[in-house]
């Protein structure tokens, strides 16, 4: 064999390996428990309750794949990440799935070697400044001193809208989402700028949260999502599901407190969502009623988002784009069929 051939050969082996390899959900179920990376503490989306128990929008993202996987959502190992250790964790394959407001971008698919599973949260960058400023919009903040932490999107979009603006702009970053809010509160910003979602949630941090108002301005889009290695296709298809199945089960009427009944539904799109017509699930190598175990556990979409961060939760973010599509929103799942 030449050296050429011989090359070819050892990178045949190499390639066939590393498609070996990519077995996550193999690997997730001899594990005995899905690696989960979350935020260092995000109110609404991931942080730990009075008991110590991690919650929130994101979280239960993660309890969702748990239960399509296990039937338990406590089968999760949550994994607490900086904006800046979040994808490099996922590339080592340190957490199974990133479930940590992130945001979609090409970038990161192309040049990290990372999917992005679906869009979780359609958000936008927006802007906190003290009440007190009588600030109307973004446009009058020229020459304010701006928060973000270091490692997003909120760097290159602010720079952008000062920039594009004609207003001079100086940025503060910082490592993390404690330190930017306590640049804030001393007075070392005027203004903190990152998601419209995080803003409502950082808020909560300060001592007197009415004292604030976020902007209406929203000067990027900001798909947030799950996201998962390169590489392992059935593990992007259980993940990307799981979520869809949370939309699904919203748009077809069916939640914690209607389980049963739909368990005996005769219409045929409850029936493949609930695992009687089809086999949706083993193809996945889940069973077949892989769906339903995600409403039990954490309800639909609409439950999730409300009890997180919509109107029952402190946050009260109004539900706007992310109502489902026939609502008026654009959130929309492709069918189970």
């Amino acid at each position: 064999m030449n050296r050429i051939a011989t090359a070819l050969a050892a990178a045949g082996v190499l390639l066939t390996a590393g498609v070996a390899q990519a077995n996550t959900l193999a690997d997730v179920k001899a594990r005995g428990t899905l690696k989960c990376g979350v935020s260092q503490g995000l109110a609404g989306f991931s942080a730990k309750d009075d008991k110590g128990q991690w919650a929130g929008f994101d979280v239960d993202f993660c309890k969702a794949v748990a239960a399509a996987i296990f039937d338990d959502a406590s089968k999760v190992e949550y994994v607490p990440l900086s904006a800046e250790a979040r994808f490099p964790a996922l590339q080592k394959g340190e957490v199974d799935l990133l479930s940590r407001n992130s945001t979609w971008t090409m970038q990161r698919e192309a040049d990290l070697g990372l999917l992005f599973a679906a869009v979780s949260y359609y958000d936008g960058q927006g802007f906190m400044v003290p009440a007190a400023k009588n600030v109307m919009g973004a446009l009058e903040l020229g020459g304010s001193k701006v928060c973000t932490q270091a490692g997003t999107t909120s760097i290159d979009n602010v720079q952008d809208y000062f920039k594009q603006n004609k207003m001079e702009l100086e940025l503060i970053q910082l490592p993390t989402v404690d330190d930017v809010v306590k640049a804030y509160a001393d007075g070392t910003c005027d203004v903190l700028t990152t998601d419209v979602s995080q803003l409502y949630a950082l808020r909560l941090k300060l001592a007197k949260p009415a004292d604030y108002v976020v902007l209406p301005d929203v000067i990027s889009k900001e798909p947030l999502g799950p996201v998962v290695r390169q590489g392992d296709d059935n593990w992007l298809n259980i993940v990307k599901w799981s979520f869809y199945a949370l939309l699904n089960a919203e748009e077809l009427g069916i939640s914690t407190a209607t389980l049963d009944e739909a368990a005996k539904s005769e219409k045929p799109d409850v029936k493949r969502f609930a695992g009687s017509d089809g086999a949706y699930g083993e193809k996945l190598g889940l069973t077949p009623d892989w769906a339903m175990r995600i409403v039990g556990s954490v309800g639909n979409y609409g439950e999730v988002f409300e009890r997180n961060i919509g109107a029952q939760s402190p946050l009260g973010i109004p539900r706007g784009i992310n109502q489902l599509w026939s609502a008026g929103g654009i959130q929309y799942a492709p069918p189970i069929r």
